[in-house]
């Protein structure tokens, strides 16, 4: 694909017949769109300094992904005597990180589907939850049958106890329920 870069620096698709900005270049980039930047006027292959014109952009919006130190030396290398060497050696770099990015994409999918592993790891959380409150569930009627166990629940019965005796029974259960509460707080804070 072939864009021309005219003198009043608009940029031209020419297979799409239409004007594009270096947003629409770098969305074109990010997609694996190749293309080439001619000089309207002379013909001259201008793609380096357009994408490094892109580059600039994205670095100046706040999207920092080249450290100073790297810019530093790579502004060393040039008029070098190693500057020749630099192009395919970070070409090869790039390449080689590429594939490793893709395979690592690969595994992340295949352990956690179609989740990122944080929703992965909420799910999980959120499934060991309901299996805690299942289990406790399942327990209770154990629990309230074995009097002197700590955090049993003692159940309260339609008696013809006093009610001082009722309020005392009530009170307990609230506590035991505020204690249940602040662990399973705990326990979520600790998932999560």
């Amino acid at each position: 694909m072939v864009i021309k870069k005219y003198a009043n620096r608009r940029l031209y698709n020419t297979k799409a017949s239409s004007y594009v900005t270096l947003e629409h270049l770098s969305e074109m980039v990010r997609e694996g769109v190749d293309f080439i930047v001619l000089d309207a006027k002379t013909d001259e292959d201008i793609t380096r300094s357009v994408l490094a014109q892109i580059i600039f952009e994205q670095e100046s919006r706040g999207q920092n992904l080249l450290p100073v130190a790297f810019l530093r030396r790579l502004i060393r290398f040039y008029g070098d005597q190693m500057q020749g060497f630099l192009p395919p050696f970070l070409d090869m770099s790039m390449e080689s990180f590429s594939k490793a990015q893709d395979t690592m994409r690969e595994n992340m999918s295949r352990s956690f589907g179609a989740h990122t592993p944080m929703a992965a790891f909420e799910d999980l959380t959120q499934r060991n939850m309901a299996m805690f409150q299942q289990a406790m569930k399942m327990w209770a009627p154990f629990a309230q049958n074995m009097p002197g166990m700590p955090g049993a629940i003692q159940p309260l019965t339609p008696s013809d106890s006093e009610p001082d005796e009722k309020d005392a029974q009530l009170s307990e259960l609230k506590k035991q329920m505020a204690s249940m509460q602040k662990q399973l707080e705990a326990l979520a804070r600790t998932k999560g």
